[in-house]
């Protein structure tokens, strides 16, 4: 089983990577799939109550990939952290299957108390470089977050997230669901917000303007007979 799950994982990158050329080359030069391998020693040690064990793999692996995965957070099955430099996962996370983690990602908490502080990542999200994603709540299946974006509250499946604090910027056409967009970006690029709020803006005065004449054609009825009554004609 864990040779089969190992198999799985190299795929995976060799799928997302078009750099990854062989196995070989993914399992000797790749510090996310060194992460995840020393990951899931570290977790079963954890949680078969060898806690100091488990944290000794961690430090391990942290050192030598600059990856820091708590022994307590659960990483699903094919997940590939690209680069991974600075990549910190909380003890409560969980990332669910097929994720992908690029370098600088930060899964962290905002409580102090020892239960679910961290977030959980549903199957086939991708997390953008320097994103930070902080607190208990749920990114769900397929989302996007952005390069750099700051996610303090729960985002639905499907969800492009950009910004800081992080806001929906588009959701993904279905059709196109399965495409894999490197970090989290789409092809054609994301719509430009400050385009987006001009014509928010543009709309609001739009509505305005026909409200405007709405009110003076009320309007001129009643002023024509005050101006009847005015002149006595």
């Amino acid at each position: 089983m864990i040779f089969k799950t190992l198999r799985e994982d190299i795929d995976s990158i060799i799928a997302r990577d078009p750099a990854a050329r062989s196995r070989a080359e993914v399992i000797l030069c790749y510090p996310g799939f060194q992460a995840i391998l020393l990951h899931r020693l570290a977790h079963s040690a954890w949680t078969r109550g060898w806690r100091l064990t488990g944290r000794f793999f961690s430090q391990l692996g942290r050192w030598l990939t600059g990856i820091e995965i708590h022994p307590g957070a659960t990483i699903g099955r094919r997940v590939f952290i690209d680069h991974g430099m600075g990549v910190v996962i909380g003890e409560t996370a969980i990332v669910g299957d097929d994720v992908t983690l690029y370098q600088g990602v930060t899964l962290g908490g905002t409580k102090l108390h020892k239960g679910k502080r961290h977030p959980t990542l549903e199957r086939g999200v991708i997390v953008g470089s320097g994103a930070q994603i902080l607190g208990p709540f749920t990114v769900g299946a397929e989302a996007r977050i952005g390069a750099n974006a700051v996610v303090v509250a729960e985002v639905p499946a499907g969800v492009t997230m950009t910004g800081i604090p992080a806001k929906p910027a588009l959701t993904r056409d279905k059709s196109k669901v399965a495409e894999f967009q490197a970090y989290g970006t789409p092809s054609d690029g994301l719509p430009d917000p400050v385009a987006r709020t001009i014509e928010a803006l543009q709309g609001e005065v739009d509505q305005l303007r026909k409200r405007v004449v709405e009110l003076e054609a009320a309007q001129e009825p009643e002023a024509r007979r005050t101006n009847l009554r005015v002149t006595g004609t």
